[in-house]
């Protein structure tokens, strides 16, 4: 199966009444600070903080009543873990959220909160722990990004940016495995919009700047980031086509770029993101992308599921330039 506009469409009619349609709002005091018309759209405001709500209550709303008793598995950093885990317990289905090392422990503990089993992996093998987690038991398996129900969720923030701003220049989209650029390019490109749409992801784990430079899906090296919603070393199989297809670019940023950003979003804004949820200002930050000063960029906030420990490492952060 290949993602389709109708396939996006179905998915905004099909989780319309459990979504929130978020704001997308101008942020003047950000102007001077990024060089050009600032617009955000705020999905740290979305069920769970973060965007990830949209994909998976798109996929629980389609299991079968058979798939339903027999449980779902997925793997998560935080964020998709905690939307499966959310939606999980509105439907009364049974939850299990295979949960790599690098996850911050609020969110670990957010998941176990809402339900849902945890079980531990490294950041390499949580794929393959999920697979076998779902053959044991017969779960449905919830990949967090590589599914065309998940990616169709996604997509549906495309369709509400056409309609809340048509007149966008430019979307900077953070980017991890490519479940959210890969939607909202398809809502958007084959729409027709003429909305340039990039790309973010951590200059650390450069998976599909590597992978559009070689023209094939290429697997980075995994390292640290403070982004830690951003740590697929790989594009998805069914992710990369798309944004191989459609892409206007993809940018990269430093953590060091990526917490000024978060602390100017902050103090200047009045918005708590968090960090993955800023690289797209982040490459700004850095001139890794240089917009015009009358360019109206569009910044997705992609969720705002923030630790005081992150927190804490903005004390010393200087985001003037």
């Amino acid at each position: 199966m290949t993602l389709t506009l109708e396939m996006v469409k179905e998915a905004q009619s099909r989780i319309g009444s459990h979504i929130i349609k978020t704001p997308l709002l101008r942020a003047h005091a950000l102007d001077a600070l990024l060089g050009c018309e600032v617009h955000l759209k705020f999905e740290n405001m979305q069920v769970t903080g973060a965007f990830k709500y949209r994909g998976a209550i798109n996929k629980i709303l389609k299991l079968s009543n058979e798939e339903k008793q027999r449980g779902i598995v997925t793997a998560s950093s935080g964020n998709h873990g905690k939307a499966v885990a959310y939606g999980a317990r509105e439907l009364g289905i049974r939850a299990t959220v295979v949960i790599p090392d690098t996850a911050p422990p609020f969110k670990v503990k957010a998941i176990e909160q809402l339900g849902a089993k945890i079980v531990y992996s490294s950041v390499t093998e949580r794929f393959d722990v999920s697979e076998r987690v779902a053959e044991e038991n017969g779960y449905t398996l919830f990949h967090p990004y590589d599914d065309d129900d998940i990616m169709a969720g996604q997509g549906t923030m495309g369709l509400e940016i056409m309609d809340q701003h048509p007149s966008l220049d430019t979307v900077i989209v953070p980017t991890s495995g490519g479940g959210m650029l890969g939607g909202i390019l398809t809502a958007m490109k084959e729409s027709g919009s003429g909305i340039s749409i990039l790309g973010a992801e951590p200059a650390a784990i450069p998976r599909y700047s590597e992978s559009l430079e070689h023209g094939e899906r290429v697997k980075v090296e995994s390292r640290r980031t403070i982004a830690d919603a951003l740590v697929s070393a790989q594009p998805g199989g069914r992710n990369f086509p798309v944004v191989q297809k459609y892409v206007d670019g993809m940018l990269k940023a430093e953590d060091a770029s990526i917490l000024k950003a978060m602390k100017m979003l902050l103090m200047e804004g009045r918005i708590l993101a968090e960090p993955s949820a800023a690289v797209g200002l982040a490459a700004v930050l850095e001139d890794t992308y240089i917009p015009n000063s009358d360019e109206k960029v569009c910044f997705v906030i992609s969720g705002g599921n923030v630790g005081f420990d992150q927190l804490r490492q903005l004390d010393d952060v200087s985001y003037v330039i």
